[in-house]
């Protein structure tokens, strides 16, 4: 099955669509809301590795595997990279565990 320049040309205009309106969605997102966005973004990405998988399964050529090994590894290292980030997130709501010095009343 080959792909014509006309259904090549729609999968770049879909693309690059993608991209930009994924750009300006981010950068007006406020800063402080961007860990909480990444984190609850995590199962959007665990799609994309399904996706990833699907289309590495399918894949019959050498080129066209490397590229679907390459999008799950690369999917696979953003969920992580997601959850890693909700972790650090969490880690700043927990209590500190400082401890009193009994003799001068200081904390340390």
């Amino acid at each position: 099955m080959a792909i014509s320049s006309m259904t090549f040309l729609v999968a770049l205009y879909i693309f690059m669509l993608a991209a930009f309106t994924g750009y300006v969605v981010i950068s007006r997102v406020p800063s402080i809301l961007h860990t909480p966005l990444m984190s609850g973004s995590n199962f959007i990405h665990g799609i994309v590795v399904v996706g990833a998988l699907e289309a590495l399964f399918h894949a019959t050529t050498l080129p066209a595997q490397i590229i679907g090994f390459f999008a799950v590894l690369l999917g696979a290292g953003n969920v992580m990279g997601g959850y890693v980030v909700t972790n650090r997130m969490l880690e700043m709501f927990k209590p500190s565990t400082k401890t009193t010095d009994k003799t001068s009343g200081k904390r340390g």
